[in-house]
Order: C-alpha cells, then sequence, then structure tokens
C-alpha cells in the first residue's frame, strides 16, 4: 500500500507541474477552443477505443502486457470508461512439478483518465483503472503432444494507476509512451508469493476517435 501512495503522490505532483505553464508561450492555441496537433489543429470532442502494447516483470520473470480500452471523454480534459488487460509471463521450469510452466491472465473494470492541457500537442493524461480479475498457474506436459493444464488460479481485486506523456498526431488519433503500477490483493497461487501481480508496467498505447 506505501507503494502505491508513493506512485500516487509523484503523479499529483507532476500533473500539478504540467498545469503551471506559461499560459503566455507562444504555443498556445489560437482560439480557447483549438485542439492542436502535431499535424493541425482540430475542436473535435467525443470518445476513443485504444490498444496498448506493455512490459512488465510478474514473479521476477518477463511478462507481457497487451490491453485495450474504451472511454467518453468530457470537456477534453477527463476521460472515463472501461478498460482490460492481458498477461503472460515467458516459461520456466518448476522444480517442483519437474515440468515447464507459466503465469498468465486478465482483469479489467472501470477508469478514470485526467488529461492535462489536452489541446497542446503534447500534454500529460493520468489513468487509474479499479476491477478485478484472475490469473492461472499452468504446466506443460512436453510428451507425444504438447498439452498445457492449469495447476492452480485465483482471483484479485486491482488498482492501478498510470502517467502517459502523450502526442495528438491528428485530430484522430493519439499516441503516448505510459508507466503504471499495478497494486493487487494478495493471491493465494501455487508455488507464488501473495504480491506476485504487484508491480510497474512500461509501454505505449494508441487511441483512436474524436478528441
Amino acid at each position: 500500500m506505501k507503494k502505491i501512495i508513493i506512485v500516487v503522490f509523484i503523479l499529483s505532483t507532476a500533473a500539478a507541474g504540467f498545469g503551471q505553464v506559461d499560459e503566455t508561450e507562444q504555443i498556445k492555441p489560437r482560439r480557447s477552443d483549438d485542439m492542436m496537433t502535431l499535424l493541425g489543429s482540430s475542436n473535435a470532442i467525443g470518445g476513443y477505443g485504444g490498444l496498448s502494447m506493455l512490459y512488465s516483470q510478474i514473479d521476477n520473470k518477463d511478462a507481457f502486457v497487451f490491453g485495450a480500452r474504451g472511454a467518453a471523454i468530457l470537456g477534453h480534459s477527463f476521460a472515463i470508461g472501461f478498460g482490460g488487460s492481458g498477461f503472460v509471463t515467458d516459461i520456466f521450469y518448476d522444480g517442483t512439478l519437474d515440468l515447464d510452466a507459466n503465469l498468465a491472465g486478465g482483469y479489467g473494470g472501470i477508469f478514470f483518465e485526467p488529461i492535462i492541457l489536452p489541446k497542446y500537442p503534447v500534454h500529460l493524461s493520468i489513468p487509474v483503472l479499479i476491477g478485478a480479475g484472475g490469473i492461472a498457474y499452468s504446466s506443460v506436459d512436453r510428451g507425444w503432444e504438447e498439452s498445457w493444464y492449469v495447476e492452480d488460479s485465483e482471483a484479485f481485486f486491482v488498482v492501478e494507476p498510470g502517467a502517459e506523456i502523450e502526442l495528438n498526431i491528428t485530430r484522430f488519433f493519439r499516441f503516448s509512451i505510459g508507466a503504471y503500477y499495478r497494486y493487487t490483493s494478495n493471491i493465494d497461487l501455487l508455488n507464488t508469493s501473495k504480491d506476485v501481480l504487484n508491480g510497474f508496467s512500461f509501454g505505449v498505447n494508441m487511441k483512436f476517435g474524436k478528441f
């Protein structure tokens, strides 16, 4: 819990700093309702659908996290919607089972996303997802045919705050680089620690819609 409090504090500090941009700078929009992009301007508003590809460490093993979001945007500066992510670790050897194994699962829920200075071509967003998910500990038998077996599984609750540096590429496309911290309830799973899913993720997002 201390880790997530620290992360939220850092994100809040970053947001406050971002909000102090000098409004007399030459890069500000020509009109208050202009949306600036790297390839032009727009006054679009509405919602978006997005895809993400992230790297994480789960149980000290490399893991790939892929996700999707759908959100409505209110007043350019606040998005609310639903998101979900799936994850899978590299295959590793389990000496207890004498088999190769891996961890895989997914989670999803509602997310809130304050967007700081959204009309500027480069800006900051702070998504926070709150939801639930499941994780499975699976083994693989490489006999005559490769067969996978779920040895154990567990459900969990999750909170995942993040920070994204976002680029307005066009009126309908945004690209961002983000960092996130995944914090879950205790997990009781075969041969794993109770905080196996707690940790950072880093990666990219692509968002398509009317902003």
